[in-house]
């Protein structure tokens, strides 16, 4: 049973879920993202933007997933994802990202992508992109750039990722 508590994001959680990327990160461009991402409402998906929280309610954990292309067809970034440094390594963040998964599954959706530690995001399914010919359209070690599929009934797209305006690639 896990000590924590998932949710999409609500009205009002805004501040909460900046304070919690502002303090995972050592400068607050991640933070920055995540508020272009939620005024861009191509990319923006109200249902995956999750949060973890703890017994009382405050959110400690926070995972976001958008939605980027992989040439023309749709598909979600997995980021950013920050824990209160506080409440690191304790499960708050895993919590939010499998919450994510479950959520983008039970709306159909078909790929995330991810960028990131190539010995952390393999424990929820994901393996190198190039598995499936997915690119990044910038250059990253291919064990960092990493996708998983989520319906295994639909083929994966291939080619080059293109992401919301607010990464700035």
């Amino acid at each position: 049973m896990s000590r924590w508590t998932t949710r999409a994001e609500r009205a009002g959680d805004a501040d909460a879920i900046r304070d919690v990327v502002v303090a995972a990160f050592p400068t607050p461009d991640e933070a920055r993202i995540v508020d272009e991402l939620r005024a861009d409402r191509a990319a923006w998906i109200d249902e995956l933007s999750i949060v973890a929280t703890d017994t009382d309610g405050t959110i400690v954990g926070y995972a976001l997933y958008s939605r980027c292309r992989v040439d023309a067809e749709p598909a979600l970034t997995l980021g950013p994802c920050a824990v209160l440094p506080s409440q690191q390594r304790t499960g708050a963040g895993s919590a939010a990202i499998v919450a994510g998964l479950d959520a983008a599954r039970d709306l159909g959706e078909n790929l995330v992508l991810v960028l990131g530690h190539a010995d952390y995001y393999p424990r929820f399914g994901f393996v190198p992109a190039s598995r499936f010919g997915i690119r990044a359209p910038f250059d990253v070690p291919d064990e960092a750039m990493m996708a998983l599929p989520l319906d295994d009934a639909r083929p994966v797209p291939s080619g080059t990722i293109a992401y919301p305006a607010a990464f700035g690639v």
